[in-house]
């Protein structure tokens, strides 16, 4: 775990398949989540984010639950496994990626990703929309936070053609502005958005 920079201090040492599997075994319980994540352990959280029911999440609970984050681990699990399928994820993506924390910048941006793959309804503007912010924070040079902006350049181009397209631009201005993290953040983008993989997805997807 210390490996992957992952706090031990609160931590049990259980895998995520295992927790996927309790979270299965337990269903979905808002109450329960609650009490989890008070336990303040590092895999109580993690669970807390798998089982709560995204219907009663408050945005107070979202505020206070991404002011604890202190791992990528709940901040991603969080992000992708309950705050993206509450009313909030789309206001909160976008609200959180002007702030300074570490974690909240990064739920930010896990956010966008996780929007980028779960919400198919959306129209592209919306997510053309969050380029303006990927840009704007691709300066950062916090790891936790450049990879996260990295993630959701790369999952909006994945969307379609049309997003493609748009995120290579973004992609070619973060670079353009010659920022270290920009530099890492547009290279690693640009490699996969251009490569003969996800091209030929999008234009048999298109």
């Amino acid at each position: 775990m210390a490996r992957f920079a992952l706090p031990t201090d609160r931590a049990l040492g259980i895998s995520v398949p295992k927790l996927r599997r309790l979270a299965r075994e337990l269903g979905q319980d808002h109450r329960l989540a609650q009490a989890l994540w008070r336990l303040r352990i590092l895999e109580a959280r993690h669970l807390a984010g798998m089982v709560d029911e995204p219907e009663r999440v408050t945005e107070r609970q979202t505020k206070r639950w991404a002011k604890d984050f202190d791992s990528w681990e709940v901040c991603d699990g969080c992000s992708f496994n309950l705050f993206v399928r509450t009313r909030f994820a789309w206001p909160k993506a976008r609200e959180w990626s002007r702030r300074r924390e570490k974690f909240v910048k990064r739920a930010s941006f896990a956010l966008m990703a996780a929007l980028a793959v779960h919400d198919k309804e959306a129209p592209d503007e919306r997510f053309l929309r969050l380029l303006a912010s990927i840009e704007r924070a691709a300066g950062d040079d916090r790891n936790f936070v450049k990879k996260a902006v990295n993630w959701a350049l790369r999952n909006i181009g994945k969307r379609n053609l049309r997003c493609n397209v748009a995120a290579i631009a973004a992609a070619e201005q973060i670079r353009a502005d010659g920022t270290r993290a920009g530099r890492w953040i547009a290279a690693d983008a640009l490699r996969e958005l251009r490569s003969d993989a996800v091209q030929r997805r999008l234009r048999a997807k298109g």
